[in-house]
This record gives structure tokens, C-alpha cells and sequence, in this order.
């Protein structure tokens, strides 16, 4: 399964480690997912998603039907 989050699209990113004596070797940064069930109670309904931490904040604010249907009109749900 892929790492990417299913409300934001956040997906690895590639970068550098630099050692202390300024060697680079090629590493990736990892979102961080989680995998979480919301209730949707318009559709009375469970779905799981695969949301980054940044995406929960964003539910806990504006609830799940909002940033669902934000997501949806951005083409980024999966």
C-alpha cells in the first residue's frame, strides 16, 4: 500500500542524510500516516482512511463531510 495521505496527498519526499564530514547519501521523508476510521453520519456510514497528522488536525477542526468534500472537488481522494 502506498504512502501517500488520502485527504492532503502528502507523499514522500526525497532528501539528503549529510554526515558530519558533509557526506550525502540519498533518504526519503515519510509523511505521517495513520490509518483511521470516521463515522459519516449523513451517509451513516464508517470509512477508513489513511490520513496524515496534519489531515486530523484539519478533521477535528472542520469536521469529516467538509474536508471530504473539499477533497473530493480537489481530485485528491483516492
Amino acid at each position: 500500500m502506498s504512502r501517500v495521505c488520502q485527504i492532503t496527498g502528502k507523499r514522500p519526499r526525497v532528501g539528503n542524510n549529510v554526515s558530519h564530514a558533509n557526506n550525502k547519501t540519498k533518504r526519503k521523508f515519510y509523511p505521517n500516516l495513520f490509518k483511521k476510521r470516521f463515522y459519516i453520519p449523513e451517509e451513516d456510514r464508517w470509512v477508513t482512511l489513511k490520513v496524515s497528522s496534519t489531515a486530523l488536525k484539519t478533521i477535528n477542526k472542520n469536521g469529516i463531510s467538509a474536508v471530504l468534500r473539499k477533497a473530493k472537488a480537489n481530485g485528491v481522494i483516492l
